[in-house]
């Protein structure tokens, strides 16, 4: 399922993959996820946190609308970070 149906534009996921070009923004997100599980992805009041807190990381000021459609978006996935064919298929959607 494609990001743009959420509504999320895509200028916003080109300069997120940008930022995530920098070493440190890609350390600091990757600590912010680490231990981070398929049920903590379900849960939408710790998936909103994960959204703000990656939004001050990669310094982008989200509207409450962008914000809502990102929880959408993450929610609607129903991602398990521990299985590998979750991650391939989120890595081709965002390549």
């Amino acid at each position: 399922m494609s990001y743009t149906k959420y509504g999320i534009r895509p200028e916003l996921v080109e300069r997120v993959k940008l930022k995530m070009k920098n070493p440190v923004v890609k350390d600091r997100m990757k600590m912010l996820l680490n231990g981070v599980t398929k049920y903590d992805l379900q849960d939408r009041t710790k998936v909103k946190k994960l959204v703000k807190t990656s939004s001050g990381i990669l310094q982008e000021s989200l509207t409450e609308q962008q914000e809502e459609q990102l929880i959408a978006f993450i929610l609607g996935q129903k991602i398990d970070p521990s299985n590998t064919i979750h991650l391939i298929k989120l890595w081709a959607m965002f390549r």
